[in-house]
């Protein structure tokens, strides 16, 4: 079975987890990327409302996801929703016929808001397994636990 990591990452965090998936699951990674300028801190309010508002913008992708049968999808949570480039991503690919597993990466403790909104934008479908990773580059070391025990779970 063919593995893909897609995720979209402002910070690292989500960029960290991605490899880390796709290092333990030997699978390809696919940055997606947001055309959209999304650095500093003002502009970090912006993209929060944009998130916020379940907004869709412009996003090149590093592969595509016809040529894998297992597609893994990450996003960072912002205000509670994934981030727009993942948003868009969901919408633009067909996942029918593929096996999906969601991560997100997020600073506060709730990550099912976020896990929600992804799994309603590729319904009917239903995600083989998900997970919230809290602070991934403030404890590297017990992340990784964490994703080996995951990576486990859904090989």
């Amino acid at each position: 079975m063919r593995k893909l990591v897609a995720y979209y990452s402002r910070t690292g965090n989500t960029r960290f987890v991605a490899e880390k998936i796709a290092e333990q699951l030997n699978a390809d990674l696919c940055e997606v990327i947001d055309k959209k300028n999304r650095k500093g801190k003002l502009i970090y309010l912006t993209a929060g409302y944009a998130a916020l508002r379940e907004k869709l913008t412009k996003i090149e992708v590093t592969k595509s996801i016809q040529d894998y049968d297992f597609i893994i999808v990450g996003s960072p949570v912002w205000a509670g929703k994934i981030a727009p480039a993942i948003r868009t991503f969901l919408a633009k690919n067909d996942f029918s016929d593929k096996n999906v597993a969601f991560f997100v990466t997020l600073g506060g403790d709730k990550p099912e808001k976020a896990l929600k909104n992804m799994k309603k934008a590729i319904a009917p479908k239903i995600p083989v397994e998900e997970l919230g990773i809290i602070n991934a580059l403030k404890n590297p070391e017990e992340i990784e636990e964490q994703i080996t025990t995951w990576c486990k779970e859904i090989q």
